[in-house]
């Protein structure tokens, strides 16, 4: 039976249950508006993913990564611009045997910016005498990534990707939407041609938007930059017959110090003695808030023309005024036929780095792989690229004298042998296996390393010449390894020190790198060239140095590797990569000029004693001479002279001279000297004089610590030379 509920007459509520069945479908109304709509997902298939894919240009791909390149800040793009347009200056006036002429003008197009402005648009422009470029390969050169002469050769350059001046067009392009322009001359008789181009990022081609002959070589345009530049003797004609010059308008920022242009120069000046450098710096400098260093400001360092002008006219006739345009014969005074007056210098806003030889730099060959520095698959290939040369049949015999070096005839037969096939063998013919045991006997082979005439070394003499020119020391010393080889791959490593005199005694010593003649500025923890300082045991040669880290005191370390191929850690070539082969080489030379080091301080620290000794002496033998005479009538004088001569025998080594090894000069001529040119002394003239004046009564005698502004003399092969401050010595 059923039961029914009767709810009071006044109840206004209705049951919990109802309610709900009311109220529920008006929710789902309102989440049903309120909620995201689901989309069914499609599966993607081989075909669909394959519509998707597409090629990229290697310009494409550096243009979105171009710090890969050194373009990652304004500072760092505007001296990598500067540094692969004055790379491929120097390597094709070297290769063309030119010596080279360059001039680097740096143009600021915003100088009204406010004072905290992060960057500004620049026009950079470098001016060479090379040989020029012909027409039709101009878009090549500066209009594609990896195109060039120098990726495939076993050469020394300093370029080697087909990268740098193209890259730098590239940023120029992206950041002002402005194209390169070039002007080229590639013969004395022949017009120039202007050439204005942009690159197509996703095509890796120019575009060029101008194209017209023309006699403005250089551009005249440059002339006008500053008061110095209008002078005469700028890009004067006759200098620049022939050549390239090639403006990029960029964003950037110029500051001096450390990572700057300046240094950038310098040190370019100092590992390339046989190139004139000209550098028009911007109007404007933006706020340095970089250290003050040894180099690194070439403005600051130059001497200004108008002081050159009046020392000048106090030399005796027959002396070169160490000009720039002057490239007189050098004094006689000088050793070797060094020019001391060879020195930076700085008029009316230009500054020039004079030529300090008139000897280009050994001309290098080209030279083929070695066996024992390739891999299976650059064999592979190489039998592959020598069958299509070849469409007649190349033999095995033939493939292995051509396409390697310190191959012999007999040395040939044997890899024949080794490999189950016959001299007349044909490349072709060859089974995957033949190849590969080919390639243990190359593994295995006793060989000559690789010829060494594809190098082109700085030197010991031109080393200390740029050290003397660019750091204010006492001591210098270079060494230079004989090549030796990693990966097949002939390389030389070169060092050089510089201690005592201007610099500061508290840092850390400052590291210079240099990879084929090209300053190496940023990325040094990264460098093998650093890892091979902090390596070497500073401690023996009375260095202090923290565990695993550089030296302190005032020394400057230079380390330079040549190579045919530098093996760089990234594109933009700022360090070199950590071979055991290329870091041991370093330690070694960077030992050898430790050694001399350390005995130029030991002995210097035994003098210092010795004359501090004899300042003992010399204070009380007068009193002594005096009692003396008192008590027995003794002559006084002859008494003070017989005890004086007594004490500078038992303290003759203050006296003593150092020579090249820092080995005290014996005084009988009959005694050979060893004839080191690795080392350069320099001390004060007070000193030089109060080695070789009788002393005076009460008077004692030191050795000084470093060298004096005023007055140095420089003592080269053990013979003193007058030095004259911001001198430079280089090579006959």
């Amino acid at each position: 039976m059923a039961k029914i509920l009767i709810a009071p007459a006044n109840a206004l509520t209705v049951a919990p249950a109802v309610q709900e069945e009311v109220e529920m479908p008006k929710v789902r109304k309102e989440i049903a508006k309120t909620a995201p709509k689901v989309t069914v997902r499609t599966r993607e298939t081989a075909e669909t993913m394959a519509t998707k894919q597409k090629d990229i240009a290697v310009s494409e791909f550096f243009a979105k990564n171009r710090h890969l390149l050194g373009f990652d800040n304004p500072r760092k793009a505007l001296l990598t611009t500067v540094k692969e347009a004055v790379d491929n200056s120097l390597d094709a006036c070297e290769e063309a045997g030119i010596l080279p002429n360059v001039t680097i003008v740096i143009e600021d197009l915003q100088p009204d910016r406010p004072a905290n402005a992060k960057q500004s648009r620049y026009r950079v422009t470098v001016v060479d005498n090379g040989p020029g470029i012909v027409r039709k390969q101009v878009e090549n050169v500066f209009g594609r990534l990896l195109f060039g002469s120098k990726f495939h050769r076993l050469k020394m350059s300093r370029g080697q990707q087909g990268i740098g001046i193209s890259a730098a067009g590239m940023y120029g392009l992206i950041t002002t939407g402005k194209p390169m322009v070039i002007h080229t001359r590639p013969g004395s008789k022949k017009p120039a041609h202007h050439i204005e181009l942009a690159m197509n990022t996703k095509t890796n081609r120019a575009e060029v938007t101008v194209d017209d002959e023309t006699q403005d070589f250089p551009p005249a345009r440059l002339r006008t930059v500053n008061a110095g530049t209008r002078d005469p003797g700028f890009l004067n004609s006759e200098d620049y017959i022939t050549g390239t010059s090639v403006s990029i308008e960029l964003e950037g920022l110029y500051r001096k110090g450390r990572g700057s242009v300046d240094e950038f120069l310098e040190l370019t000046a100092i590992a390339n003695p046989h190139a004139r450098i000209t550098f028009v710096p911007a109007s404007r400098i933006s706020a340095d808030d970089q250290e003050e260093v040894v180099l690194g400001n070439a403005q600051k360092d130059a001497v200004h023309a108008d002081a050159l002008t009046q020392e000048a006219a106090h030399r005796t006739p027959g002396q070169s005024d160490g000009s720039a345009s002057a490239q007189s014969a050098a004094p006689d005074s000088s050793p070797n036929g060094v020019d001391p007056t060879l020195t930076t210098i700085e008029k009316d806003g230009v500054i020039f780095f004079p030529r300090g030889t008139d000897q280009l730099p050994p001309e290098t060959t080209e030279i083929q792989p070695h066996p024992k520095g390739i891999e299976l698959g650059i064999l592979i290939q190489m039998m592959r690229d020598f069958e299509d040369a070849n469409k007649q049949g190349g033999t095995l015999f033939n493939f292995l004298q051509e396409k390697f070096s310190r191959v012999s005839p007999s040395k040939a037969s044997d890899f024949c042998k080794a490999c189950d096939a016959h001299s007349r063998t044909k490349v072709s013919d060859l089974e995957p296996k033949q190849i590969e045991d080919l390639f243990k006997a190359f593994q295995d082979a006793k060989l000559p390393p690789p010829p060494t005439d594809c190098l082109a070394p700085i030197g010991v003499r031109q080393m200390l010449a740029g050290m003397l020119k660019g750091v204010k020391a006492e001591f210098y010393a270079a060494s230079s390894r004989e090549p030796d080889v990693y990966r097949g791959r002939p390389f030389q490593i070169e060092a050089a020190i510089a201690f005592g005199g201007e610099l500061p005694t508290e840092e850390t010593a400052r590291v210079i790198r240099f990879a084929n003649r090209v300053p190496l500025l940023f990325q040094p923890s990264a460098c093998s060239s650093f890892k091979a300082v902090a390596e070497t045991g500073w401690r023996n040669y009375n260095l202090s140095q923290p565990r695993g880290s550089l030296p302190n005191g005032p020394i400057v370390v230079m380390i330079h590797m040549a190579s045919v191929w530098v093996p760089f850690t990234s594109e933009s070539k700022e360090a070199i990569a950590d071979y055991d082969e290329i870091r041991k080489e370093m330690k070694l030379a960077l030992m050898e000029c430790g050694r001399k080091l350390g005995t130029y301080l030991r002995k210097r620290q035994k003098m210092q004693r010795e004359a501090a000794r004899r300042d003992v002496f010399e204070r009380y033998i007068g009193e002594i001479s005096k009692a003396v005479n008192a008590i027995n009538g003794t002559d006084t004088k002859k008494l003070y002279e017989a005890l004086l001569a007594e004490a500078r025998k038992r303290t003759a080594i203050a006296d003593a001279e150092l020579d090249e090894e820092g080995k005290v000069i014996k005084k009988d001529e009959t005694d050979e000297l060893k004839n080191d040119e690795g080392v350069v002394l320099v001390e004060s003239r007070a000193a030089h004089l109060a080695q070789n004046e009788p002393t005076q009564e009460g008077a004692g005698t030191s050795v000084p610590e470093s060298s004096e502004d005023d007055g140095n003399i420089v003592r080269l092969n053990g013979k003193p030379r007058k030095k004259k401050r911001n001198s430079t010595r280089d090579e006959d």
